[in-house]
């Protein structure tokens, strides 16, 4: 719910700073985007102050979110069964949780011992020169 309203939300911005078309907007009143944003500030400051004046509508409205909310829970529990009826998991290496344990996953543990080994050796050390010090 919170991603719809900031997709609303950024939706808005970018539409008020779209041009508009100009042949049209000759025949309509001009609104400036500090009136605009001026009445989208009224516009909230009334809403926030809503449930002070009816009480009685913001409890309905809570208990429809609540249970929109649990009819939205229920149908993630049906889709989730239908989808592990319709997709058994015929795996008999994977954990209760669903995923595979670690050690049998694909694509791993497939080096031979050649590969393990390194195409490189140690550069040797050597003694180096240290230069004699200057005089001060």
């Amino acid at each position: 719910m919170r991603f719809l309203f900031k997709v609303a939300f950024w939706l808005t911005i970018v539409i008020l700073l779209l041009p508009a078309d100009t042949a049209k907007q000759e025949d309509t009143a001009r609104v400036s985007p500090i009136e605009a944003l001026g009445a989208a500030q009224a516009a909230v400051e009334d809403a926030t102050g809503f449930c002070t004046r009816k009480p009685e509508a913001c409890e309905v409205g809570a208990q429809a979110f609540q249970n929109f909310g649990e009819k939205a829970l229920h149908g993630a529990k049906l889709l989730y069964e239908f989808l592990a009826a319709r997709f058994p998991d015929t795996d008999a290496s994977r954990t209760a949780t669903g995923s595979i344990p670690h050690e049998s996953r694909p694509g791993e543990h497939t080096l031979t011992p050649q590969d393990l080994e390194p195409a490189w050796s140690e550069p040797t050390l050597r003694a180096v020169p240290v230069p004699q010090r200057r005089p001060t």
